[in-house]
């Protein structure tokens, strides 16, 4: 059953719609299933807003944190593309033009974060529509029948995760002319560049793999999505990015994120001595051995003073207290995307990561304030026998493309398990 969140009213339309309400439908739908692509998808909205849509950005309350308006402060946003503007007569009409779509996840934390960036969207004066679309062996297919009207009336579509089997299978029901992919992460330059070279799309960490009977099941619905990214004819296709994109695809128009809007919406941060440490999930991947990884977190924080250590969302509980007893930090769970906590503040004046999104995303979303990011390689006797052949030579490349960060030397080589 569909829920629609935060909304007065039924959660889906009636069946026997008429004419009026189908014209009123927003013309844009995103489907996001975490807390960085609501992020992404809220950043790519803020450059759309024409005035008159919604809230005008950066105005009303503090929101989540007590952010303060700074919208007057904050650079206008560079673009490699300006997108054609409506004519008067095809202006979309009053009330919220984007629909988000959450196709829900399972855990706790990235349900938790989700729900928070729902709010703001909804401050932002954008529809929120959840989908509890892991609830129970049957939840895909009434979530999919629920979205099926709706995704055949628009004619934009914005997704966070290309890679999503569910994203895929929603791709081969619209009609849209315009697809929008916004960051998930390092994904999206794997994506772009899997795009470009006409490859099957397949999440980083797995490449190289051998494929599985439901990967075999669903490659003609992932091809179908392939060709649905592919421009061609009417069918535009856009990414908005914070991550360096090199291989663009003929066709393919890329918008640099510039994180405007988490800018005008909160902050600027209060800089406290000493440093803060950025998790990441190469553990629960498979990618990076837990041992390893503890002994690299504990050499980091001796070295560098380091006082808290930010969880990453999908970091299981057990790795936690065991990295907390072991090296005395701080364990912080977010509740909002980093970007948005780090400009919330209070933010360590050096912020230490290993390759992630974060070193991309950082950044330009603390720029003008001082805060040093700074980025510690993974050394290739931390990865397991199952990472993949591809993973020493991506989580490279995700430091050396990363723009305004500093190196860092590997901690000491630990001596095992």
């Amino acid at each position: 059953m569909s829920l629609h969140a935060g909304s007065p009213g039924p959660a889906s339309t009636p069946a026997r719609a008429t004419a009026p309400a189908a014209a009123r439908a927003p013309r844009t739908l995103a489907f996001v299933e975490s807390p960085v692509q609501l992020l992404n998808v809220l950043e790519w909205a803020h450059a759309q807003r024409r005035p008159g849509q919604g809230r005008e950005p950066g105005g009303g309350g503090g929101g989540i944190g007590g952010g303060e308006s700074r919208t007057g402060l904050v650079p206008a946003q560079t673009r490699r593309r300006v997108a054609p503007q409506p004519a008067p007569e095809e202006a979309e009409p009053p009330g919220p033009w984007l629909t988000l779509v959450v196709l829900s996840p399972t855990d706790p934390m990235s349900r938790g974060q989700l729900r928070r960036m729902a709010g703001l969207a909804r401050e932002e004066g954008h529809e929120v529509r959840w989908e509890e679309a892991r609830d129970g062996g049957t939840a895909p297919f009434r979530t999919i029948g629920g979205l099926t009207p709706a995704l055949r009336r628009a004619d934009r579509v914005v997704m966070g995760d290309p890679f999503s089997r569910y994203v895929q299978l929603l791709l081969t029901i619209t009609r849209a002319a315009d697809l929008v992919v916004v960051d998930d992460g390092t994904a999206t330059m794997e994506f772009v560049a899997q795009l470009a070279r006409g490859e099957r799309l397949v999440r980083w960490h797995r490449k190289g793999g051998r494929r599985g009977p439901r990967d075999l099941l669903f490659a003609p619905v992932s091809a179908a999505a392939r060709r649905r990214l592919t421009p061609g004819g009417a069918r535009r296709v856009e990414v908005f990015s914070a991550m360096p994109v090199d291989e663009v695809p003929e066709g393919v128009s890329v918008t640099v994120n510039r994180f405007v809007w988490a800018r005008a919406r909160f902050g600027p941060p209060r800089i406290i001595a000493g440093a803060d440490l950025v998790g990441t999930s190469l553990v629960e991947t498979g990618v990076v051995d837990g041992e390893r990884y503890l002994e690299a977190v504990r050499a980091l924080a001796e070295a560098h003073g380091v006082r808290r250590y930010f969880a990453h969302r999908r970091e299981s509980a057990d790795k936690l207290h065991r990295l907390a007893a072991r090296t005395g930090l701080e364990v912080v769970r977010p509740d909002l995307p980093l970007e948005l906590i780090a400009r919330r503040g209070p933010i360590g004046r050096t912020v230490l990561s290993f390759p992630s999104t974060v070193v991309h995303t950082l950044p330009p979303a603390l720029a003008g304030t001082g805060v040093r990011v700074t980025v510690c390689d993974i050394d290739p006797s931390w990865l397991t026998a199952r990472a993949s052949p591809r993973a020493a030579g991506f989580l490279a490349g995700v430091t050396d493309s990363a723009r305004g960060v500093h190196r860092l030397a590997r901690p000491a080589r630990t001596s095992g398990r």
